[in-house]
């Protein structure tokens, strides 16, 4: 064991460079002076608004159906899509507006130091505000992507009988058919790469609508706003495990504008996927971290949580990864040996095999999605740091003359950052193992590891990491470099989900940059655009606690027992 540690790097001498740099306790606060009150109420409004905008704008420049809108040639709700330009702008505008809201709000989250005492707003008000943000993007036309479309076809085809895991769209169903019309070109022919519960319920929602392309989108929004409601559940209870402020870790999780973009306003199953994987490690993690043996209402707590992670691997495999920490956690209640950890593992993997053969021999879709996992990686990301050295090098051999070797280089590249995340991976599950690090804060370290190291990155990718890092980094290290990139990410994507001629997206794009810099000049007096200096009125005001944060320390003491203890 303790060779194990020192080989791995896990001894005490590095533990502190293992995560010291990334995690430390917050505390809970009291709440908002009334000057600070004001501008959170302003704040909320000025995101509400760009929220609007988005949802007017999504009218002509979201990913819109190519049969069956229900605005087209209509008088009014038409009018954006006969402008594009016009709409483009709108949206973009209300993106911007967003993003610039949701980093005044991460102030208030956070929170201000007065009179030795820092406080930051209540859950209630941070829910309130999440709340107004989304309702509009939840009744808006898609936008940024136009996956929900390869959803509604790939249910088509498993309603019909045919496996969609053999075959795509436009061979099940027809390059003419309805719903194979508005499918993205590169996903026609290829068969579907998510798991059996998703199109399981797919096909629930083909049952209900047939081929009504409305109501089977706004049906898989339903599914996705359910997965965010998981998320905003478990998020700040996993953060209190941790020793986070639930609130903070909530803004940064759940209000990212990453969410709000593309899983309630895109639609993508990461909601359902990282909404199960989170509500039931924390289900888990219930039952592991309590007082008393592991029996009757905890062991179905351990059970039921095991369960859960492994539904949400039948939407996308990834997060069965979770179930990896769980385990360790597990064996280090029971001792922390390696007899303990082979007792973990197969009590869990008896859980894993009777949920996924069950769910897919019970949907009838059998086991061809084991198959298909690496259908995405057809797609050649940016984003992903072995495909952009791929790509790169490929390029430079182009302009050296030695010929495009990019596919031979990708076939090296990537294997080898397959091989550095497996590492990641295997040294968080010994550190959570060893108590080096919580098993939330160790998933989330894995997640991004193999987020980045993935052949393809999609920006909503990026939530499977933030999220449960959001409940366990607490430093600038993490905070900053999260909250840039998530910043620039949100706002760079075109909103429907493909591609504007160049002249039209400048044109938006400086008319854009002209609005918002009219708005902070007209806002300058109502929203705290500058910081100002401790004991002057922006921070000062009579304290207005919110019943849900209580003015008391979490040290994480208690449920999370020793981790991350004395990594400082």
């Amino acid at each position: 064991m303790h060779l194990g540690r020192r080989v791995l790097g896990l001894d005490a001498a590095s533990r502190a460079g293992v995560t010291g740099s990334l995690h430390g306790d917050e505390s809970a606060a009291p709440g908002l002076g009334t000057a600070e009150l004001r501008g959170l109420r302003n704040i909320r409004r000025f995101g509400a608004t760009g929220t609007l905008l988005m949802a007017i704008g999504a009218l002509g420049a979201g990913a819109q159906p190519v049969l069956q809108n229900p605005v087209q040639g209509l008088r009014l709700l038409g009018l954006p899509s006969r402008i594009p330009g016009a709409a483009l702008t709108l949206t973009m505008c209300g993106t911007v507006m967003v993003v610039l809201a949701w980093l005044l709000l991460g102030r208030l989250a956070i929170g201000t130091v007065r009179d030795g005492v820092r406080h930051r707003l209540g859950r209630r008000q941070l829910d309130r505000t999440l709340l107004l943000w989304i309702v509009p993007l939840a009744v808006a036309p898609p936008m940024f992507s136009k996956d929900v479309y390869s959803y509604l076809a790939q249910s088509e085809i498993a309603a019909r009988g045919l496996d969609p895991y053999a075959i795509g769209p436009a061979q099940a169903l027809g390059v003419d058919h309805v719903l194979t019309r508005t499918v993205p070109n590169i996903w026609r022919e290829t068969p579907a790469p998510y798991g059996p519960s998703f199109l399981w319920m797919g096909e629930g929602i083909t049952w209900l609508t047939g081929e009504n392309i409305i109501a089977g989108i706004l049906l898989h929004r339903v599914l996705a706003l359910a997965g965010v409601a998981l998320i905003v559940w478990a998020l700040p209870r996993l953060a209190r495990r941790c020793g986070v402020a639930p609130v903070t870790a909530l803004w940064l999780g759940a209000a990212n504008p990453l969410l709000l973009f593309h899983l309630v306003a895109g639609i993508h199953n990461e909601a359902l996927m990282i909404g199960l994987m989170l509500a039931g490690m924390e289900l888990a993690l219930r039952a592991i971290e309590s007082t008393g043996p592991i029996r009757g209402r905890t062991l179905w707590l351990l059970v039921g949580g095991a369960a859960l992670v492994a539904l949400s691997a039948t939407i996308k495999i990834p997060s069965l990864l979770a179930l990896g920490f769980v385990g360790m956690a597990l064996a280090r209640r029971w001792g922390g040996t390696w007899r303990d950890v082979l007792r973990a593992a197969l009590a869990l993997a008896g859980v894993v095999v009777v949920v996924l053969v069950g769910v897919s021999l019970a949907s009838g879709l059998g086991f061809g999605w084991l198959g298909t996992l690496g259908t995405a990686s057809a797609v050649r990301s940016w984003m992903s740091i072995p495909t952009l050295l791929g790509v790169a090098t490929g390029a430079v051999g182009v302009l050296l003359g030695l010929g495009d070797h990019t596919t031979a280089v990708l076939s090296l590249t990537r294997p080898i950052a397959a091989v550095v995340a497996a590492v990641v991976t295997l040294r968080m599950l010994l550190a959570t193992l060893f108590g080096r690090v919580h098993a939330v804060g160790a998933l989330g370290l894995s997640l991004g590891a193999v987020v980045l190291l993935f052949p393809v990155v999609q920006p909503w990718y990026l939530l499977w990491a933030v999220i449960p890092l959001a409940a366990w980094a607490t430093a600038p290290a993490f905070r900053v470099p999260a909250v840039a990139f998530s910043s620039i990410v949100s706002v760079i994507l075109m909103p429907n989900g493909g591609e504007y001629p160049p002249f039209v997206i400048v044109q938006a794009a400086i008319a854009t940059v002209f609005t918002v810099g009219l708005l902070i000049v007209a806002t300058r007096s109502t929203l705290p655009w500058r910081v100002d200096p401790p004991g002057r009125d922006g921070a000062a005001g009579e304290s207005t606690t919110d019943p849900d944060v209580p003015g008391v320390t979490t040290t994480g003491s208690g449920r999370r027992g020793a981790h991350d203890r004395g990594l400082r």
